[in-house]
C-alpha cells in the first residue's frame, strides 16, 4: 500500500510518515517547506525518513501545480496533515489560512475523489470546540462558535469532508488533535517556547496569568491514533478526538519543565490573548470504542523526554 502524506515535513506529518515507513508501507510526501517557522527543522525531519519514500516539494494550495506534481505517483490512501497552523498567526495573516486550510483542503478532497482512494484521513483540531464551556469536549458537542479564524477553517474542513463522503462515497476520518507536543515539535507552540526560554534564562509568557488548562498529548500517542484511524475506514465520515483525556494545569507543566531542565522559570503574567480558550479536555470514549486506541504517555514522562530531545537538538 502507498499513502500520500501532506505536511510530511511537519511535526505530526514527519512522525506519521516515519511510522508508516517503519511498518513497510510506501509514502509519497508533500510539503512546501514554507517559512512559517525555520525550514531547517523541516529538512532535518525529512532527513530521518528512510524506506520507500518519495518527497514532493509543492504547495497543495495550488490545485493545478499539485495535480501536475502528483501525476507520476500512485497511492491508495491519503493522510492530509498539512495546514497553516496556529491560532495567533491567523490574526496576522488570515489569507494564508484560506489558501492552505480551505482551498488546500478542497484540493486534496478533489484528489481523493478523482483517485477514488480507499480512505481519506485528515487533521482537524480541538480549536473547533471554540467557546464550548462543557468539559470534556465530546465530538457530539456543537462546534459552531469558533473563536479564531484557524478554528473556523478547521470546522469548515470537517463540513466539506462530510459533503464529499456523502456525495462520492469516500471513507473519511477527521481527527481533532489536542495540544500535541514532544520531540521534533513546533517552535511556535507553548511547550517548545517554554523549554527554550527556561534554558536560555528568558521569561516565559503565561496568558491569563497562567490560569490555563490544556490536554497535552504526546506525539507517539498521536501517531498511534492516526494509524489506528487509517487502518479502520468508516462507512462514511467519522470524526474522533485524539487527546490525553486530562486537562493539565499550565503551571504544573511549567514546574515539570523546571524539574527536567534544572532551571527556574521566569514568569511573565499576561492577559488572555484573542482567539484563545481557558481550557481544553478531550472526551476519548468514542474514539477508544471505535479505534481501540488510548494514550499511554503522561506529561510526567512526556515533558522530560521532550526536554532531553530539545537539549540534544538545540545544543542548550
Amino acid at each position: 500500500m502507498t499513502v500520500l502524506v501532506t505536511g510530511v515535513a511537519g511535526f505530526i506529518g514527519a512522525a506519521v510518515a516515519a511510522a508508516l515507513l517503519a511498518r513497510g508501507e510506501a509514502v509519497v510526501g508533500v510539503d512546501d517547506l514554507n517559512g512559517y517557522y525555520d525550514p531547517q527543522l523541516k529538512r532535518d525531519r525529512l532527513a530521518r525518513l528512510a524506506g520507500d519514500f518519495a518527497f514532493i516539494a509543492q504547495d497543495f494550495g495550488d490545485a493545478a501545480a499539485l495535480d501536475a506534481a502528483l501525476a507520476g505517483h500512485g497511492f491508495d490512501r491519503i493522510v492530509h496533515l498539512g495546514a497553516q497552523a496556529g491560532v495567533g498567526h491567523s490574526l496576522i495573516d488570515p489569507y494564508s489560512y484560506v489558501r492552505s486550510n480551505l482551498a488546500g483542503h478542497l484540493n486534496l478532497l478533489e484528489v481523493a475523489r478523482r483517485r477514488q482512494v480507499g480512505h481519506f484521513v485528515y487533521a482537524s483540531s480541538s480549536s473547533v470546540y471554540g467557546a464550548n464551556a462543557r468539559l470534556p469536549f465530546a465530538v457530539a458537542d456543537r462546534a459552531d462558535h469558533p473563536v479564531s479564524l484557524y478554528a473556523a477553517t478547521k470546522r469548515a474542513d470537517e463540513l466539506m469532508s462530510e459533503s464529499y463522503a456523502h456525495l462520492f462515497r469516500i471513507p473519511m476520518t477527521g481527527l481533532r488533535f489536542f495540544t500535541v507536543y514532544g520531540p521534533w515539535g513546533r517552535p511556535d507552540m507553548a511547550m517548545w517556547k517554554f523549554i527554550d526560554a527556561v534554558l536560555r534564562g528568558r521569561p516565559i509568557q503565561l496568558y491569563n496569568a497562567g490560569r490555563m488548562r490544556r490536554d497535552f498529548t504526546y506525539i507517539d500517542d498521536i501517531v498511534a491514533g492516526v494509524l489506528a484511524a487509517l487502518d479502520r475506514p468508516p462507512a462514511g465520515h467519522a470524526i474522533h478526538n485524539l487527546g490525553n483525556h486530562r486537562a493539565e494545569d499550565l503551571l504544573r507543566v511549567v514546574a515539570l519543565i523546571e524539574a527536567a531542565t534544572g532551571c527556574p522559570a521566569i514568569r511573565e503574567l499576561l492577559p488572555m490573548q484573542p482567539g484563545d480558550v481557558p481550557a481544553t479536555y478531550a472526551d476519548i470514549a468514542a474514539t477508544t470504542a471505535a479505534l481501540g486506541w488510548a494514550p499511554t504517555t503522561s506529561i510526567d514522562d512526556g515533558v522530560p523526554a521532550f526536554v532531553d530531545w530539545f537539549r540534544g537538538y538545540s545544543g542548550l
